[in-house]
C-alpha cells in the first residue's frame, strides 16, 4: 500500500508542477518587458531647409514607458523635418549666449527650426520661460526651459533624470484644419 500511496503523491506532484510551469509561461509580460527601447542616445538631426512653419505650442504627456514632449508647428506645409535634438552639458540661450539653468542629471537641447514668430509677431510665447510646460509628477522630463527665438529657430532645454534613450520624430499635418504638424521627443523612462 506504501507504493500505490508513493506512486499517487509522486503523481499528484508531477501534475502539480507541469500546471506550475504553464501558469508560469502564460503569465503577462512585465512592464520591464513591455517598455524595453532601442532607441539610443545619440544626436538625432534632420534638416529639410524648406520648412516655412512657425512654433505654435509646446506640450508634454507621460505614457507608460517613456514621457512625451510634443511641438505643434504651422506655417504653410501639411508636413515639418527640421530639428537637431541632442544631450549637451548645457544650454545656452539663442542671441544672448547666457546659460539656461536647467533641473535633472543630464539635458536635451532642443533645436525646432521654427522661429516662435512670424510677420504680425509672436506664435508662441510661454508664460514662464523657466517652465515652459508643467512637468511635476513626470518620470523622466524634470523641467521644460526656454532658450529663445533668434534667425528662424527655436530651442528649448528638456531637463530629464539621466541619460535616457530618445527617439524623435514628425507627424504630418492635415491641411485647412487645426491639425498642424508635430514634432515630438519622447524620452524613455529606463534604458
Amino acid at each position: 500500500m506504501t507504493t500505490a500511496r508513493s506512486r499517487s503523491v509522486a503523481l499528484v506532484l508531477a501534475v502539480l508542477t507541469a500546471v506550475a510551469a504553464v501558469l508560469v509561461g502564460a503569465t503577462p509580460a512585465s512592464a520591464a518587458d513591455r517598455c524595453s527601447v532601442s532607441w539610443g542616445s545619440l544626436p538625432k538631426a534632420h534638416d529639410t531647409r524648406a520648412d516655412t512653419e512657425s512654433l505654435n505650442g509646446v506640450r508634454a504627456g507621460r505614457h507608460a514607458c517613456f514621457d512625451r514632449l510634443v511641438f505643434d508647428v504651422g506655417g504653410q506645409d501639411a508636413t515639418f523635418g527640421s530639428y537637431d535634438v541632442r544631450y549637451v552639458r548645457t544650454v545656452v540661450a539663442d542671441g544672448s549666449g547666457a546659460v539656461v539653468p536647467v533641473r535633472g542629471g543630464a539635458v536635451l537641447q532642443v533645436i525646432v527650426k521654427a522661429p516662435a514668430y512670424g510677420e504680425h509677431g509672436a506664435t508662441f510665447e510661454p508664460r514662464n520661460r523657466r517652465e515652459v510646460v508643467a512637468v511635476g509628477g513626470y518620470s523622466t522630463f524634470r523641467q521644460v526651459a526656454w532658450a529663445g527665438s533668434f534667425e528662424g529657430q527655436t530651442t528649448l532645454a528638456l531637463g530629464v533624470r539621466a541619460r535616457l534613450p530618445f527617439r524623435v520624430f514628425t507627424l504630418d499635418g492635415t491641411p485647412n484644419t487645426d491639425h498642424t504638424p508635430r514634432l515630438v521627443i519622447d524620452v524613455a523612462h529606463r534604458w
